[in-house]
């Protein structure tokens, strides 16, 4: 019957749904509180002289426990979303201590009376004591700004120890980058293993008897017309940041009811290139075109109003060889309206950060 109801987007089940999913409003309040223990990996050379310490964390955090009061919270069978605060201290003076706020979606895999098994994704900021100074703390080459953008992947384990307490294990993995605004930007991976309790207001949390109907919209197309800004430095010793631009047609098709497929084509204009390339031209006439123009693949995990967005794209004009041929971004994409959105994503060439995108764009739709 759940299938059936599921699959139906008929007038019937819609309001059926929603008679039901109404008083599904109140999502029960989980608090926790635990303690990591972690080593930084080392991904590179230049950051061999930092990776000796062990750095040891400590993390609140307050999560709701989804009901179905939203179509999305049955498709991702029920899933905790929550906010952690995050403190590490690295035992070592030229990295300091760290600060994060972080929000995060946990979805299950299993899930009964007494047993959790979930997997963890967030993404937030964060703040270091201590980062890259030339002058004053120049060994710091994994932490060059203050602000940096955090990512958190994380399998726990939630053991019922009694109606409303559990004990919490986990394995995790924490990023923290500046995505390339600032140099050096080898970023910190800190693999950690947690341990903790939480606090259950309800256990297990009621939700509604069947899944939302099918969005009408499932099986239609789109156009997303955008546009971005962000920057970066240029290189180490200087401060000067310069402006990264691009603008991108994408079309696309929402396929089922928590996937997007798109197809675009975008440019993009980094005024860092054009810098460089100055500053070693011997002929400031025969400047080679720093524009690049390419074409892209992607796919959005829908969350509601929410996608998180993974895109592989392939240059197609791009004169100055100042990367690979190919390029990867990751980000977060909010719906304000039917037609607004804002995105903030990563650029990256092969694993290395290459800039954050501040975007903001319109998608065109027929209504369903």
């Amino acid at each position: 019957m759940q299938s059936a109801v599921a699959q139906a987007p008929s007038t019937a089940s819609r309001v059926a749904y929603d008679s039901v999913a109404a008083p599904a409003a109140r999502q029960p309040l989980v608090l926790g509180a635990y303690a990591q223990g972690s080593f930084i990996l080392n991904h590179t050379r230049a950051i061999s002289h930092l990776v000796a310490s062990h750095p040891t964390g400590f993390e609140l955090n307050a999560q709701r426990q989804t009901t179905g009061a939203a179509a999305w919270h049955g498709w991702y069978k029920y899933p905790k979303v929550g906010l952690a605060l995050v403190y590490y201290d690295y035992h070592n003076p030229t990295l300091g201590q760290s600060y994060a706020a972080t929000l995060y979606i946990s979805k299950p895999f299993v899930r009964t009376r007494r047993h959790d098994l979930s997997f963890r994704l967030g993404t937030g900021l964060a703040w270091f004591t201590n980062p890259f100074d030339l002058q004053a703390n120049r060994k710091n080459t994994i932490v060059s700004s203050a602000l940096n953008a955090t990512m958190q992947l994380r399998l726990e384990y939630d053991y019922a120890l009694s109606p409303h307490l559990g004990v919490l294990v986990g394995v995790a993995l924490n990023h923290y980058s500046n995505g390339a605004t600032t140099k050096p930007n080898f970023g910190i991976n800190l693999p950690s293993v947690v341990l903790g309790l939480n606090y259950h207001q309800q256990r297990p949390a009621p939700t509604v008897p069947y899944l939302a109907p099918t969005p009408a919209d499932v099986g239609r197309n789109f156009l997303l017309l955008s546009t971005s800004l962000g920057y970066k430095q240029l290189e180490l010793g200087t401060y000067t940041k310069y402006a990264v631009s691009s603008a991108t047609v994408a079309a696309g098709r929402r396929v089922s009811r928590k996937s997007n497929l798109l197809v675009g084509v975008e440019g993009f204009y980094d005024r860092s290139l054009l810098a460089a390339q100055k500053d070693t031209a011997r002929n400031q006439e025969a400047l080679v075109d720093v524009k690049k123009a390419g074409i892209f693949l992607g796919h959005e995990l829908l969350f509601g109003r929410l996608a998180f967005g993974a895109y592989l794209g392939f240059y197609v004009y791009n004169p100055y060889k100042s990367n690979s041929f190919f390029y990867e971004r990751l980000g977060l994409k909010y719906q304000f309206t039917d037609v607004l959105f804002g995105a903030v994503d990563l650029k990256v060439h092969g694993g290395t950060a290459d800039v954050i995108e501040f975007k903001v764009g319109a998608k065109l739709a027929r209504r369903p």
